[in-house]
C-alpha cells in the first residue's frame, strides 16, 4: 500500500518549510532512512530521510514552501496507483503563492527592470475566494499571539498574501494599515532577497529588542585561564585544540548551575527554570548566523567541549546542521575577541533569559599592590531579560563567572 510522505515537524514551534530541491527522481527506489530531499526551516536548511521503502511514485510538491503535515509525495510499488490530494497546492496555499512569485520573478527579469520596479501596487488584505485571508503560517501564528485580526492587515507578500513581516508591523504601530508603496530601485541598486534565515533572524531580533533588558560588565584578568589553556593544548592529543571559548562556556556552565535564574526561558506567563546548562555559541556563516546549541556542558570536560563546538562549527559552516544540533538551549555565548572587538552588547536570543558577550583579551596596565603592571585583561557583557531576571542574580552570576576564569580551578 503505498505511503504518503508527509512535511514533517523539525522543531518546535515549526510551522512550514521550503523544499529546495528532491535528491530522489519519480521512479527511483528509496530506502527508508535514505535521505530524500532538502528541507529549508527557519532556522537551518537540512537533508530529511525517507518514511518508507519502496518507488517514489509521486513528487507532489517539486519545491517551495509547504506546511507541516501537508503530502509532499508517495512512496510505494512499482506501477500501483497514485492519487495525492492537490490541497496541497491549493490557491492561497504557501507553496502555490512561492510558485506563483517564482512566476512573476521570470516575468519581470525579461522586461526592462525601470519598467518593473515601478508597477507597484498599494498592497490590500487578500481573500482566497472561500473568504479565508492568504497569510502565512508564521503570520497567522503571531497574529494569535498579539491579538491582531488578520482581515485588518494589508499583505505585502504574493497576491496581497500577509507575511509576518506585515503583522509585526501592524502590533508595533497598533494600527495595522497599509505601509506606502517603496520607490522605485535605481537599476545600479544590487537588491538581494532575504532568506528564510535572514527572515528569521530579523524576526527573533526584532522580538528581542522589544524585551525590557539590561546590561552588566565586568573585567576579567586571564593570566590563570590563558596558562591552564595552554597545559590543555601541550596534553590533548589528535582532538580539536581546546580554546578560550571552550574554558568560558565550561565556567559559564559551573556558574549557571550555581545561579538557575540565569539558566532559564521566559514563556510568558511562566519562567523554565532548566536543570542542565545547554550553551548555545554564535557562529557566524556566510549567509547569516546560526547558534548550535552544546548540551549537558556542566558534565563535560573542557576537551569534550572543544571536540563538541569543532564538530557544531564544522558543519555550521558546510550547511550541514540538524535542526536537534539548534533546539535545547539554554544559555548563549557570543565571542566576538577573534575579530579584535574589546566590548560590545549581545541581543538576547529569547525565549532564553541571558547571553553573554565575549571581548578581546589585551594587555592593559593595571594597579596591583599600589604598582602598575601588565596584565591579561578581558571583558564580558552579560544582557539579561529583566523580566525573568533581576540584577542583583544577573551580577552574582557574572561574579562566579570572573571567580571561576580568574581561578579555573574552582570550575573544574
Amino acid at each position: 500500500m503505498a505511503t504518503e510522505i508527509k512535511l514533517p515537524r523539525l522543531g518546535q514551534g515549526m510551522e512550514s518549510g521550503t523544499i529546495v530541491k528532491w535528491l530522489k527522481s519519480e521512479g527511483d527506489n528509496v530506502e527508508k532512512g535514505e535521505p530524500l530531499y532538502e528541507l529549508d526551516t527557519d532556522k537551518v536548511t537540512q537533508e530529511v530521510e525517507a518514511d518508507a521503502s519502496g518507488v517514489l511514485l509521486k513528487i507532489a510538491v517539486a519545491e517551495g514552501e509547504v506546511e507541516v503535515g501537508k503530502t509532499i509525495a508517495v512512496i510505494g510499488e512499482q506501477g500501483e496507483a497514485v492519487e495525492v490530494n492537490e490541497d496541497a497546492q491549493e490557491e492561497g496555499s504557501p507553496a502555490r503563492a512561492r510558485e506563483q512569485e517564482r512566476e512573476r520573478g521570470r516575468q519581470a527579469s525579461a522586461s526592462d527592470t525601470s519598467e518593473a520596479v515601478t508597477q507597484i501596487r498599494e498592497p490590500e488584505p487578500a481573500s482566497s475566494g472561500n473568504g479565508r485571508i492568504k497569510a502565512s503560517p508564521l503570520a497567522r501564528r503571531i497574529a494569535r499571539e498579539r491579538g491582531i485580526e488578520l482581515t485588518a492587515v494589508a499583505g505585502t507578500g504574493p497576491d496581497g498574501r500577509v507575511v509576518a513581516e506585515d503583522v509585526e508591523r501592524a502590533a508595533a504601530t497598533g494600527t495595522p494599515t497599509p505601509v506606502a508603496a517603496p520607490a522605485p530601485i535605481p537599476q545600479d541598486v544590487e537588491v538581494e532577497q532575504l532568506s528564510s534565515m535572514r527572515k528569521t533572524i530579523a524576526r527573533r531580533l526584532t522580538e528581542a529588542w522589544q524585551a525590557p533588558v539590561f546590561q552588566l560588565g565586568i573585567t576579567v584578568d586571564m593570566g590563570r585561564a590563558l596558562e591552564l589553556r595552554q597545559r590543555l593544548v601541550d596534553l590533548h592529543g589528535d582532538g580539536a585544540k581546546p580554546t578560550i571559548s571552550d574554558l568560558i562556556t565550561k565556567v559559564c556552565a559551573a556558574a549557571l548551575m550555581r545561579h538557575r535564574a540565569v539558566n532559564a526561558l521566559y514563556k510568558g506567563d511562566v519562567i523554565e527554570l532548566h536543570p542542565t546548562a545547554n550553551i548555545g555559541i554564535a557562529v557566524a556563516i556566510p549567509n547569516g548566523l546560526v547558534v548550535p546549541v552544546i548540551q549537558g556542558c556542566e558534565r563535560k570536560t573542557v576537551a569534550e567541549i572543544a571536540a563538541a563546538r569543532a564538530d557544531l562549527v564544522e558543519r555550521a559552516r558546510a550547511g550541514k546542521l540538524q535542526q536537534l544540533d539548534l533546539d535545547g538551549g539554554t544559555f548563549t555565548i557570543s565571542n566576538l575577541g577573534m575579530f579584535g572587538i574589546e566590548r560590545f552588547i549581545a541581543v538576547l536570543n529569547p525565549p532564553q533569559a541571558a547571553i553573554l558577550a565575549v571581548g578581546s583579551t589585551e594587555e592593559k596596565p593595571v594597579a596591583v599592590a599600589g604598582e602598575v603592571v601588565v596584565r591579561q585583561r578581558m571583558e564580558l557583557t552579560l544582557t539579561c531579560d529583566h523580566r525573568a531576571i533581576d540584577g542583583a542574580t544577573g551580577a552574582q552570576f557574572l561574579g562566579d563567572v570572573k571567580a571561576f576564569l580568574e581561578e579555573p580551578g574552582l570550575a573544574l
